[in-house]
């Protein structure tokens, strides 16, 4: 998950500089790089995912390690987590849509 941000950052960067200054991004070889790069970052966030939801998982049915407070804090992260990889799935289909497209 620590390659979503700064992947995601620069694509807003580079959205806003195509926004601003009237350049458009939309090159076939550019697009491919945006396409490859969603894909392999959405399977490595529903890597995160699966992995924070069995360790929450593990830490409910135990419970001499988890104690209520910290338990929901781990749902909670599981369940943001399986969000973002919604998210980014819908990201790299939508590119998927605009790579045949140029």
């Amino acid at each position: 998950m620590g390659l979503v941000i700064p992947w995601s950052l620069t694509l807003a960067l580079v959205d806003a500089y195509s926004v601003f200054f009237r350049r458009p991004s939309r090159q076939p070889g550019v697009m491919s790089v945006i396409f490859v790069g969603d894909w392999v970052l959405s399977f490595l966030s529903l890597a995160a995912a699966c992995s924070t939801a069995s360790v929450a998982d593990i830490l409910i049915t135990s419970y001499s390690f988890c104690r209520a407070k910290l338990c929901s804090r781990y749902q909670l992260s599981a369940a943001m987590t399986f969000l973002s990889w919604f998210l980014s799935l819908a990201s790299s289909l939508f590119n998927l849509w605009l790579v045949p497209s140029l």
